[in-house]
This record gives structure tokens, sequence and C-alpha cells, in this order.
């Protein structure tokens, strides 16, 4: 394993249909803006509730990115 210093962002993602498309959604954001991401942790998961049925998921995550 190399010497790598990692800075750490949190971002939440969402999703109608799950808890992992709610990650994968916030991954895939995330990689868009930032480079060199290499782990994911959830710190929080919660739900929205419409008319007593789930309405979409949302997870916190701490995503770590190496600095260059």
């Amino acid at each position: 394993m190399s010497d790598n210093v990692y800075k750490i962002t949190e971002v939440v993602g969402s999703s109608a249909t799950g808890i992992e498309d709610a990650i994968a959604n916030a991954v895939n954001k995330a990689s868009k803006t930032l480079r060199e991401l290499r782990w994911f942790e959830v710190v929080e998961t919660r739900g929205h509730i419409e008319g007593g049925k789930i309405g979409h998921y949302q997870v916190k995550l701490k995503i770590a990115f190496t600095l260059e």
C-alpha cells in the first residue's frame, strides 16, 4: 500500500427505488466533479414518507479521494 493522503467529503444521494441506488447515485454524481475517488462509508440512512408509503430513500456518505 502506498502512502496516500485522503480528503473526505460528505454527500447525500437519493433514489425512489432503494438504498443501493441512492448510494450509486451519490457516487456517480461525485465522480463527475471529484477525481481519484477511493472509498465510501454510509453514515446515515433515512427516507421520505408520502401517503403512508416510502416516497424515496436518502443516504449520507463520506466519500474519500486521494490528494494529488
